[in-house]
């Protein structure tokens, strides 16, 4: 069975996903924002640390790093091959 991608957290090194939604409040919601993570936007998982947090995203040719508790906050779906992505 396979596991369900639900938020940034839970996707597989290599996945890439379009952002839906950001369930973050206050200055950690604009730190996202300023980013470049906002609905629409597709991200790549890069890699992960050796003890698993943080993990790098490439996001608008950037790559950037999140802890867990920051992903678990963006919402997300995978982008399949027959949809394409147009990166935002």
């Amino acid at each position: 069975m396979q596991k369900t991608i639900e938020t940034l957290a839970d996707a597989p090194l290599g996945a890439t996903l379009r952002i839906t939604a950001i369930h973050n409040q206050g200055a950690e919601r604009r730190r996202i924002y300023d980013l470049g993570l906002t609905p629409g936007t597709l991200v790549q998982v890069e890699s992960r640390s050796p003890l698993g947090d943080p993990t790098a995203y490439r996001v608008r040719d950037a790559l950037i790093a999140l802890r867990c508790e920051q992903a678990q906050q963006i919402a997300v779906v995978p982008v399949s091959e027959t949809t394409g992505g147009t990166q935002q």
